[in-house]
């Protein structure tokens, strides 16, 4: 068994402080292994009967279970599981508990208390690429593109048509359907096929609308499911005011590059579609360091982007550049961008850079790294 060393820190830091630590993420993406990981955890199965009964007296459970590590994995399955946590964090807080799901704990319907201040929420992505190189030995990125990031399958032989088309079946049946009722599987099942043709571009809702036959609040509302469900991310623009800048549209990112090389049908990687697998493998780099509400794209209406603009207070932000090929990096996005916002690092991620080195464009600073954190200061220090 691979051990998830990066997570599990993650996880005994959060209990720190709080007792309850929600895990979430999509099915598949390793929870219950992560889990089962955790030194001295006791396991309850919420999916089986024999817990559920357990669990319908939450005191009586609890008391059994006193200075104890716990894990409560698929705990929506129970009756009234918001009360259970509630009880727990309140009554007691020696217990630690790992409670696990497939989305945030404020979708799951059966949660009648978002247990604000009593919890906290981690949210287990498809393996990142830190991962991949030196936790489950998967050096070739091109492996890690089109396999995807859930654990069994990135390491399977090859890539499997078979097992994307299953995965997508059950996502909607198991976690769109009974999580957020949605009944017109066609058409959830058509804009989810179409956000992984058009994944890192723009969100254009009417555009998803008249493609996938579906009304625009429709639309909407799906992707809120997906983005909640972990299936999609929306990175919204940053902007300063004045300066001919996108400033309402987001862009959508399908939640894992395996389904993304699926759905449009790769069964190989050319050196163009690596640069965009590339900036998604980053994205989820940055999601594990930074809080999403410091994450945007920037993009004026002369056509001028940048990938990932983070944003660290007191006026300073930071540009991410993906290029799976440095020599594509356009420094000239990057002069204008710092005309109007001068304060802040900037980095080009590159995967095939195995020392971190610095260069001056237009008076600029400039790091090369391919690791798309903070890291990289201490690396050049």
């Amino acid at each position: 068994m691979i051990r998830r060393e990066l997570w599990l820190n993650r996880v005994e830091s959060s209990w720190k402080h709080r007792s309850i630590v929600w895990l979430s993420g999509v099915r598949r993406v390793g929870k219950t292994t992560l889990a089962g990981q955790i030194d001295g955890i006791d396991y309850f199965n919420c999916d089986l009967p024999s817990v559920r009964r357990a669990l319908s007296d939450p005191e009586f459970f609890l008391e059994s279970c006193s200075d104890r590590t716990i894990v409560l994995d698929e705990i929506h399955r129970i009756e009234d599981p918001s009360n259970l946590l509630k009880i727990a964090a309140d009554e007691y807080p020696k217990i630690q508990i790992l409670a696990t799901g497939s989305s945030t704990l404020e979708a799951t319907h059966k949660f009648k208390d978002s247990l604000t201040d009593r919890k906290r929420s981690i949210n287990l992505p498809p393996v990142l690429w830190r991962e991949a190189k030196s936790t489950f030995g998967v050096g070739d990125v091109n492996q890690r593109f089109l396999r995807g990031g859930l654990p069994g399958h990135l390491l399977s032989e090859t890539a499997d048509a078979a097992f994307f088309e299953d995965w997508i079946d059950s996502f909607y049946a198991r976690d769109i359907q009974e999580l957020f009722n949605v009944r017109n599987r066609t058409g959830f099942l058509s804009l989810f096929h179409l956000l992984g043709l058009q994944s890192g571009g723009l969100l254009d809702i009417t555009s998803l609308g008249k493609k996938t036959g579906i009304s625009r609040p429709t639309v909407m509302s799906y992707l809120d499911a997906m983005e909640i469900a972990h299936a999609l991310h929306r990175l919204p623009p940053f902007f300063g005011g004045g300066h001919r800048e996108i400033i309402k549209q987001p862009k959508g990112y399908l939640f894992d590059t395996g389904f993304v090389s699926h759905i449009r049908g790769w069964e190989s990687i050319r050196p163009d579609d690596a640069g965009f697998l590339w900036e998604h493998l980053v994205l989820d780099e940055l999601r594990f360091d930074f809080s999403s509400r410091q994450i945007h794209y920037w993009r004026d209406k002369s056509g001028r982007e940048l990938d990932f603009i983070i944003e660290r207070g007191h006026s300073y932000v930071d540009v991410y550049e993906a290029k799976y090929n440095p020599e594509a990096f356009e420094s000239d996005h990057l002069k204008h961008f710092r005309s109007l916002y001068p304060n802040g690092d900037n980095y080009v991620i590159c995967p095939f850079i195995r020392k971190s080195y610095q260069q001056k464009l237009h008076g600029l600073l400039v790091t090369y790294t391919s690791e798309p954190t903070s890291r990289t200061t201490s690396a050049l220090q």
